[in-house]
């Protein structure tokens, strides 16, 4: 039976052992980077694979509490995913942890600490800085650079809900936050602090327009802004709010700023 097919055939079927064998197929395949929980269609654009999204929520249902060893405790169909030196990766010492059904390519590289959950989706040559967090289902290109504190928000529910995507070779500053569904193109570079969710709009100095910041564009350089609030109270006041602000695209004098990070690999 295909494997997806077989996943959602156990949906109704908890604490049986076809469903924990549908669950275990799963992981296997998301571990190996065979199945995602987005893949980009060839054209541009990305497609949501919302029977992933359901298996994983089939293990979390059917998970029973387990020593995990010292002091952590944690559902059984979630431990913690097993690296060796064969893979290519580079897991340094230091508290860092990735949960099973996460693909990591070779040449990752994860600084301590920092955590991958469940269904993400790592490429080649990304770096992993500390204290980043990638969450649930997120999909992470070639070449990517998730600085210090940087937070690549998940997403488990609803099923067919939009992971955050990072394309490949995105530079993303330290202490960025990256949510709901929020897509970074190719080639972006985004400031220390920038903040994007699906709700706030983002001004474009370059082409001198506002779009939203659903979707960074390609080569995009975008630094924290802020937008004049205009009722007659926030202009008494001199109140203003966050926004996001693309200032240039990319060029080759961005590029030198971000090729530091080959050096350390």
């Amino acid at each position: 039976m295909e494997l997806k097919e077989h996943v959602l055939s156990s949906l109704a079927e908890l604490n049986t052992t076809a469903a924990e064998q549908a669950f275990g197929a799963l992981i296997a395949a998301l571990n190996e980077g065979r199945v995602r929980a987005a893949s980009p269609d060839g054209h541009g654009n990305w497609r949501v694979h919302s029977w992933v999204k359901e298996g994983l929520l089939l293990g979390f249902r059917m998970g029973r509490i387990k020593s995990m060893g010292e002091s952590y405790f944690d559902k059984h169909t979630f431990p913690l995913k097993q690296l060796d030196a064969a893979s290519g990766i580079r897991l340094v010492p230091g508290g860092s942890s990735v949960r099973t059904g996460v693909y990591l390519a070779p040449g990752v590289i994860c600084m301590p600490p920092m955590y991958i959950n469940t269904g993400a989706y790592v490429d080649e040559n990304t770096m992993i800085d500390s204290h980043a967090l990638v969450g649930s289902c997120a999909q992470i290109g070639k070449r990517v650079h998730l600085s210090a504190a940087a937070q690549i928000g998940g997403v488990l529910e609803p099923p067919g809900a939009m992971p955050v995507i990072i394309e490949n070779d995105v530079f993303v500053g330290g202490g960025c936050g990256i949510y709901e569904g929020c897509i970074v193109r190719e080639k972006a570079v985004l400031a220390p602090g920038v903040i994007l969710t699906g709700a706030l709009q983002m001004y474009d100095l370059v082409h001198e327009e506002m779009i939203s910041a659903k979707e960074v564009p390609p080569r995009a350089v975008v630094v924290p802004g802020t937008r004049a609030v205009t009722s007659s109270f926030a202009k008494t006041c001199g109140v203003s709010l966050y926004a996001p602000v693309i200032v240039k695209y990319r060029d080759a004098k961005t590029d030198a700023g971000t090729a530091l990070e080959n050096a350390l690999r």
